[in-house]
């Protein structure tokens, strides 16, 4: 089993502090990191790995300090990455990062299932797993919680299939696909291990390649904000007006608080 993980390297979150005058977010100087989401599908790559065998590729698009964020997931299992930091890919929409993905899948060229988050944790779009599969011909499913491969032999030669049970918060769907396959998974598949530190030293000696646009045959026209169709209005935090009313007598505060809300319409009698 060949598998590549793509990982979405991202703020920290937790983090983020907004302006109190303009209400925007401040991100400068802000930790990178990997998203629960993209974690677990690694997680479940080097898991498949440990059973059937094969290669685990960790792909990933973002800003140069990719090459230590990266590491994190080499010490997790990945037997190597690739990684895409020209300034080019900056600012792309989600049409453009699935573009830069799926050729960089094309030149990769030997894989039998391609794992990713089904969303991420900055956008929640889900929009980079089926536009992936899309642009590769390939077969997709998302939400996936339960994953399993299941080898067959068809008119004597071996085969494989994916099984996956889909979270579709009201139900559980379970699908079989052939592979090649592009899944998302959600964060309820495992629990991402940690890695020791033994492996966190032996990550750096596992190979690790940089690509640019020229390498995977991309073009200024097809990413980055030139080729983005999503405008981005605002980001602004929402207003909050804040009372700053303190009680220090709690029955007394309790009986105001229910005074107040009644008064504004929140609570009814």
């Amino acid at each position: 089993m060949n598998i590549i993980v793509c990982m979405k390297q991202v703020i920290d979150l937790e983090q983020i502090r907004i302006k109190p005058n303009t209400r925007e977010p401040v991100t400068k100087g802000l930790p990178l990191l990997f998203g629960d989401f993209e974690k677990c599908a690694l997680e479940e790559a080097v898991r498949i790995q440990e059973k059937h065998g094969g290669k685990v590729t960790a792909l990933a698009v973002g800003s140069p300090k990719l090459k230590d964020t990266i590491k994190e997931a080499l010490a997790i299992g990945a037997d190597e990455a690739i990684i895409l930091t020209d300034p080019m890919f900056n600012d792309s929409d989600a049409m453009g990062s699935a573009r830069v993905i799926a050729k960089a899948i094309h030149k990769i060229g030997e894989y039998d299932l391609i794992l990713l988050g089904d969303s991420s944790a900055d956008e929640y779009s889900g929009e980079i797993p089926p536009r992936i599969a899309e642009l590769l011909d390939l077969p997709q499913v998302g939400f996936a919680r339960e994953l399993e491969i299941l080898e067959g032999n068809d008119q004597g030669t071996n085969t494989k299939t994916i099984r996956a049970v889909r979270d579709l918060e009201d139900a559980l769907e379970v699908v079989e696909l052939d592979l090649p396959a592009v899944v998302g998974v959600t964060s309820e598949l495992n629990t991402p291990r940690l890695a020791p530190l033994s492996a966190i030293l032996k990550a750096g000696r596992k190979p690790l390649n940089e690509w640019g646009p020229e390498d995977i045959g991309i073009t200024a026209d097809e990413v980055g904000a030139n080729a983005s169709v999503v405008e981005v209005l605002s980001n602004l935090a929402p207003v909050q007006d804040r009372k700053e009313i303190i009680y220090e007598d709690v029955e007394e505060g309790v009986a105001e608080v229910v005074k107040a809300l009644l008064q504004e319409g929140v609570l009814t009698q």
